[in-house]
Order: C-alpha cells, then structure tokens, then sequence
C-alpha cells in the first residue's frame, strides 16, 4: 500500500494531552478512517463465522441436507477469504497510523527543539527530551494504532448483539449485559494504572538526565575520581525506576489477568445456560454452538476495549510530556513588524559601550572571564534585554533569522555531530573543497585531516569524541569561518591549542577575514598582538580601547588580566 499523504494540522494544540492527540489524529483523518474501515469490516466478517457454523450445523449437518451444507460451507469460506484480505489492509493502514503519529510527534518536538535554542536547556532536562524519542512516540503511536481495532470491535459488539437477540432474547439479554459489565468492572484498575505509568515515565526521564550528564562529563570524572560516587548515585536511581517499573508492573499484571478470567468466566454462564436450553429443547445444536462462538468471540472486542483505554492512558502521559515542550516559549521571538538588518556596519552594545567597527578584527578582554559568553550572547542577540545595534539597527527589530545571517556566535559550548567531516564542517554543503581546505588552513588543522583515513568523508563519531578537544577546537574554527557571516563572534577559539598553534592561527585570522567584522573574546596574548583593536571591559563596561602593547603599557587591570598576575605578583616582577 503506498503511503497516503498526510495533510497539515497546523499548530499543534499543546493545552491538554487530550487536545494533542486529536490534534495528531487531524492531520492523518484518511489513514484513519481507512483503517477504521477496514478494521470495521475484519471483525465484522468475524462476527457472522459463528452464525453460519450454527446454520450449516443445523440445516446441513443435522437435517441431512448435503446441499444447504455446501452452501453454508462456501458462504464460510468467502467471509473468511474477506476476513483475511480486510485483516492486512487493516494492519497496513495501522501500521502507517503508528508511524505517522509517532514520526509526527518527533518533528514537531524537534522543530520547537530547534526554534527555542538555548531556551530548552534551560527549562528541561536532557532526559525529558530523549524520553520523548525513545518511548513517547510510541505511546502516541499506539493510541492511533488502536483505533481501526477499537472500531471494529465496536460495530462487531453491535452485529453480534443483533443475532444473539434474534437467536435468544434471554442469552442474548446475559450477553449485552455481561459484557459492559466486565468492562466496568476493569475500569477501576486504569486510574491507578494511569498516575503509576506516569510515576515510572518521571523517574525514566530523571535517570536518562543522569545517565547523560555521566557520560558527557566521564573524562572529568575519573579525572577527579568520581566514578564511584556517581556510579552509587546511578544504581540507586535506576532502584528507584525499577521500583517504579514493578509498581506499574503489579496492576498491570492484575489487569492483564482480569482480562482472561473474567471473560472466561463469562463464557461458562453463557454456555452452561446455551446448554440448559438446549436439554430442553429451546435451543438448537446449531444455536448452542453458535452461542459458544460468539460467547468467546467476544473475548477479542473485549481485550481491544481495555487495550485501547491502556494504550490511551499511556498515550495521554506520553502526550503531557510533549506538551510540556510544546508549552515553552522562546527567550527571543520575532517582532510583529521585523525590519532587515543593513549588510555592513558597525556592532555597537550600549549597555557596555562595546563597539566592534565595520571591517576590522576587534578583541574584547573581561576582567571577569566568566562574563565573556554572557558579552557573546548580547551581541549575537541569544540575550534580548539589550539594544545591541548593527548599522544602526537594533536586533531586537529583525527577525532571529536575519540576526543569525549575519551575525555568527561561535562559542565554548559548540558541538560536533555524528555524520562525514564534510557535512559537519558544511551542512548545507556550499562550499568547494578549496573553500574547505582554505578554513582548514587558517584554523591550523591540516593535521587533523591528514590523520583521517577517507579525508573530508571520514565518519565524526557523537559530540567528536575521537578528536582531542584541541582537534575539536580547530573544527569548530572551520565551521564558523566556512559559514562567513558579516560579524564572526569567537569566544575563547584557541583556548584549547598549544602557542605555535595559536600563533599560527592568529595570524592567519586577520586574512582570512580581511573586510569583514571579527569580534574574538579572548585574553590570550597571542592573539590580542595580532588584533586592529583591543576593547577591554571590566564590571560589564568599556574601560578602555586601544592596541594591546599600547594598553599594556598604560592600564594596569588590563595588564594583570592578560598576565594572569596579582597585585604582589606584579610588584615583584
């Protein structure tokens, strides 16, 4: 069956669990009902199997007639044909509902991932996103899945009925009140089914996020021999989701069982009342054993009823997990009336008096290092509560689109990505390999390639984890120069780099970027010699502005900044 189109829901509706679904349920309607439809007509030729089996009993096999047998066998045989054929359409048409609920869910959470940014980290754990990748959508998966069934066994519940009643109004009565009643009495059991599952899914949320911080941070740890310390705190969250999972586990296996003994009870009063019947004559041997099939056909719309209320309990927790990434805001939003940032100009933050003129490589030294990535985040417009202008147009009027064209933060924080060298360095792949190689050379990482077995194709394990961090340093450097926006924010680029390294980058920095706007966060000596312009800012204002050997010579906070020496330290000297 090839794969109907799916249409566009819109935004997706992230007020209750309930509105989610149906939300993602809009935007697949034909699968749906497709599936419904065929799931409608799989269970509902089931249904009339009994019947006919008690009427080629009881006009073939009973009353002697050869022919009425034959027929009553062929008309078996073609609702069984039509039961097969409908049961596969139904199953493909499922499986395309679980993939594209589930599939759906994953690019909504990833393109709201991707437009909150640095927002996301801030208000959820890792965790709690991976969770919604790892199991969510399957959850959401499972609740659209079960539809077509739960509509088949819905109309099949009402066929029956119809032929049970026209049979024997008595049994039929037991049937279409038994059944109802074993549902109600299963439905107890789902509400605390419910808050267990969604116990379990916070504690599975909270140990991804540990398990993630470990091994993101494991170098760190054995460095400081924390390994013990950690993995004691690992094993006793994972305690706690396996004692969470056995919580989940016990009324699940109390439901599981109910769902076999009740209706098992069930089909023994019906058949032993069939049979009571039958001894006295008010019932058929045909009647009896259709009563028999239809009592444990029943079975099947049963168990899908209760399957569907589970699978929609986890989907509603499994829902409210996404909703509570869908619910987040960004930090920074577009304004009503955008207005295009000009091509060129200078880079001016009037809350530090930081002015990065148009053209020229500008250093910007703080007194407190750990100022710098919040100085990078003004100027790139990741911290909205500044009027940073370009060319005399603020930031906060553009649209996050064109402030990311043209003004490039490249920080500590950079991550490389799983994928060949070549997509990881160009992602949109626009450059030529002599572009490439030419970033490669400013960023003295000839090297790295050179170690490379395929060169450019080489295959970048997660987070670049084969590279030494001074390797990864240098390939973030490549990225950002390949990108070549009008303002390059650098922060700290060769921190990690030897001094014949450094140097080598400093100096080919300044040609590489001839023309544009570099703005480089650093206070390496190295780097601040080879600079048009040094800006130095000390409890989050301009101090000074000059040349570093200038500014050396002249102010004595900037020189132990960049010296890394105190007070006594520099009487001393």
């Amino acid at each position: 069956m090839r794969q109907l189109p799916v249409a566009d829901p819109g935004t997706p509706d992230h007020r209750s669990p309930a509105r989610y679904l149906l939300w993602v349920a809009s935007g697949q309607k034909a699968t749906l009902v497709g599936g419904m439809a065929f799931g409608i007509l799989w269970m509902g030729a089931q249904a009339f199997v009994p019947a006919i089996l008690g009427k080629a009993i009881d006009e073939g096999i009973a009353a002697g007639d050869t022919e009425r047998l034959l027929l009553w066998t062929t008309a078996l045989f073609a609702v069984g044909v039509l039961q097969a054929l409908a049961g596969i359409m139904r199953h493909r048409f499922a499986v395309v509902n679980w993939l594209s609920g589930a599939y759906r869910t994953v690019q909504v959470v990833t393109r709201k991932s991707a437009d909150l940014g640095a927002t996301l980290p801030k208000n959820l754990a890792t965790g709690e996103v991976v969770s919604v990748g790892a199991s969510d959508l399957a959850y959401i998966g499972n609740v659209l899945e079960v539809v077509a069934r739960f509509a088949g066994a819905i109309v099949a519940f009402v066929v029956v009925a119809v032929i049970l009643l026209s049979l024997s109004t008595l049994l039929g009565l037991v049937v279409l009140i038994g059944v109802p009643v074993m549902l109600f009495c299963l439905g107890p059991m789902l509400r605390p089914l419910h808050k267990r599952q969604s116990a379990h899914r916070e504690a599975v949320g909270e140990l991804n996020s540990l398990g993630s911080d470990i091994v993101a941070g494991l170098r760190v740890l054995r460095g400081i021999g924390g390994e013990d310390s950690f993995s004691t705190r690992y094993r006793r969250e994972s305690q706690r989701v396996r004692g969470a999972g056995v919580k989940v586990a016990r009324i699940q296996s109390v439901l599981d069982a109910a769902q076999v003994f009740l209706p098992g009870i069930f089909i023994v009063i019906v058949v032993g009342l069939g049979a009571h019947f039958a001894l006295r004559g008010e019932l058929s041997a045909g009647t009896l054993v259709a009563f028999y099939g239809y009592a444990t056909f029943l079975v099947m719309p049963l168990r899908t009823a209760t399957e569907a209320a589970d699978k929609l309990m986890r989907g509603l927790v499994a829902a409210r997990r996404v909703n509570r990434v869908l619910s987040l805001t960004s930090d920074i939003v577009d304004p009503a009336t955008p207005v295009g940032l000009p091509d060129r100009g200078d880079l001016v933050d009037p809350v530090s008096g930081i002015r990065a003129r148009d053209g020229l490589l500008t250093a910007i030294v703080s007194a407190e290092p750990d100022r710098a990535a919040v100085l990078a985040d003004r100027l790139g417009r990741y911290d909205d509560s500044s009027e940073v202008r370009y060319g005399g147009v603020t930031l906060a009027s553009a649209t996050r689109a064109d402030v990311r064209g043209r003004i490039f933060v490249s920080d500590t924080g950079a991550q490389m990505f799983t994928g060949t060298l070549r997509e990881e360095l160009d992602p949109n792949g626009r450059r030529s390999d002599e572009e490439l190689m030419a970033a490669m050379h400013t960023a003295s990482a000839e090297d790295v390639l050179v170690a490379l077995t395929d060169g450019l194709d080489s295959t970048v394990e997660e987070k670049g984890r084969s590279f030494s961090g001074g390797q990864r340093q240098r390939l973030v450097l490549v990225r950002a120069l390949l990108a070549d926006p009008s303002v390059l924010v650098l922060v700290e680029p060769t921190s990690a780099v030897d001094a014949h390294t450094e140097a080598r980058i400093a100096e080919r920095l300044r040609e590489h970027r001839a023309g544009r706007s570099t703005v480089v966060l650093t206070s390496s000596p190295l780097l601040l010699d080879r600079v048009d312009e040094v800006i130095f800012v000390a409890a989050g204002r301009v101090v000074a502005v000059g040349e570093h050997r200038e500014l050396l010579d002249t102010d004595r906070q900037y020189r132990r900044t960049v010296t890394r020496q105190t007070e006594e330290e520099e009487v001393l000297a």
